[in-house]
């Protein structure tokens, strides 16, 4: 075999091992299931200290470093939501835009979901109850490192004056 041999010889033989790099990169994981679960054992505790009754909700959302955040469908927020909430969608959690809407860590974030409601009707129809929204909401903010966070407590109906419920779907 001549050089220009050898020389074609030599690309196909890089090319393949920088192929079988980049399948071995491709390959590798990017779920980490235990991890999620350790991260859930670690911060049951807190998540139990950070629950709060309707009235300490609604106190705490009158302060200026504060946030009401609603993970629901854009849809479900759209029929409705509670007063002065904002939007991420839960599947749309990334670095990047949870640091658009909340650029502190230290910005105290209110969370919600449908079976802090009794309506069970479009906007908020109850999940199973172990599979509630604001459960892996808190798992995934804790998890960003925003620590500062708080979980409405128990179920209302939207017609509920202390709800403060505004949307297309009136309550009334």
């Amino acid at each position: 075999m001549g050089v220009k041999g050898n020389a074609i010889l030599g690309l196909i033989t890089l090319a393949a091992f920088i192929g079988c790099g980049l399948m071995a990169q491709a390959q590798e994981s990017q779920v980490d299931y235990d991890g999620f679960v350790d991260l859930s054992a670690e911060i049951s505790d807190y998540r139990s200290s950070r629950l709060v009754d309707l009235d300490t909700f609604n106190e705490m959302k009158t302060d200026s470093d504060t946030i009401i955040l609603d993970t629901r469908s854009a849809e479900a927020y759209r029929l409705g939501h509670i007063d002065g909430a904002a939007h991420l969608n839960f599947s749309d959690f990334t670095d990047d835009k949870l640091a658009q809407l909340i650029p502190s860590k230290d910005t105290r974030i209110l969370i919600y979901c449908n079976n802090n409601f009794t309506d069970n009707v479009a906007p908020v129809p109850v999940k199973r109850i172990e599979l509630a929204l604001n459960v892996p909401t808190f798992i995934n903010l804790y998890g960003y490192g925003y620590e500062n966070i708080y979980e409405l407590d128990g179920a209302y109906p939207l017609a509920e004056p202390a709800i403060h419920w505004v949307g297309e779907v009136s309550p009334l």
